[in-house]
């Protein structure tokens, strides 16, 4: 996996199959519902997290990887988010080559692990016109509860116990970039998070002990959708107060549709200059131990 690099025209090409169109500035053309976009009815094999690992790896063509992983909320009010992200990943990902090389992405669908059938997906980590072709595969589950917030940290979790990276064999860390539009989940129910990632768990995952563990691997980040379509307006403060408990002003981000894009590619062109991992210890196989 994570051979190939983003074009333009194998966007163009993979849109036609679709029978959709692409502006000249690369985004799809037209009005599209979340059920237009997302066809998947349920879970696709290849985001099953169940007992997977998923890698990033360097090669000749890809010397110097940049593992991101984009989580997208996949519950009720965060639709219009997730069809932007697909309109507009030719966009994202032609602006992105354009800045930074080896990109590699990795995208997710996250809901409420309390509630949701397919809380977690992940896909595998690709720098090419595979990207648009697992967005696609994500179930868009339409879910979540009563509980006030999405399990956003399983991304961190699945990124910690679930990757294996080769820019960590390099001092680099990762990228977990979350978007949604409720507050930050305090902990991950153990029960639960078991039967989905096939891990066998004594206890819940308490999202303080997990965010001291995920910095050291990768840089974290989560941009909060405000938008007449999302929950933002009803849980602003909730979600600035869980939120800021971990992530500045740098890392906490608060965007709109119209910029949700470009703040994606400025967080990953923007970590090139920040190249520091801390302290990384790594065994003769070049996994990270503490």
């Amino acid at each position: 996996m994570g051979s190939g690099t983003w074009t333009r025209d194998s966007f163009r090409s993979y849109s036609a199959t679709k029978c959709m169109n692409v502006s000249l500035d690369g985004s799809i053309v037209g009005d599209y519902s979340i059920q237009e976009m997302f066809k998947r009815r349920s879970i696709a094999p290849e985001l099953d997290p169940k007992n997977v690992i998923r890698e990033c790896c360097d090669s000749e063509e890809h010397p110097n990887t940049r593992p991101v992983i984009l989580a997208l909320d996949v519950t009720g009010s965060m639709g219009g988010a997730s069809v932007k992200v697909a309109k507009e990943l030719n966009v994202i990902m032609t602006d992105l080559y354009d800045k930074v090389q080896d990109v590699e992405f990795m995208i997710m669908g996250i809901g409420d692990l309390a509630y949701d059938y397919a809380p977690i997906q992940a896909s595998q980590f690709e720098s090419d016109i595979r990207i648009a072709e697992q967005l696609d595969k994500i179930y868009f589950e339409g879910g979540g509860g009563g509980n006030s917030y999405e399990s956003y940290t399983a991304a961190w979790y699945f990124g910690l116990n679930h990757c294996k990276l080769d820019s960590w064999k390099r001092g680099k860390k990762g990228i977990i970039i979350t978007l949604g539009d409720e507050p930050l989940n305090p902990y991950l129910p153990a029960s639960k998070l078991s039967n989905a990632t096939g891990d066998k768990l004594q206890g819940n995952v308490e999202t303080e002990d997990l965010y001291r563990e995920v910095i050291q691997k990768f840089d974290v980040y989560h941009l909060a959708i405000d938008d007449r379509e999302t929950s933002y307006c009803m849980y602003a403060d909730k979600i600035k107060a869980s939120f800021g408990k971990y992530l500045d002003e740098n890392h906490l981000k608060v965007v709109n549709m119209d910029s949700l894009a470009s703040a994606i590619v400025g967080i990953v062109a923007n970590s090139e200059e920040i190249v520091s991992a801390g302290t990384v210890h790594t065994d003769e196989n070049g996994a990270i131990s503490w």
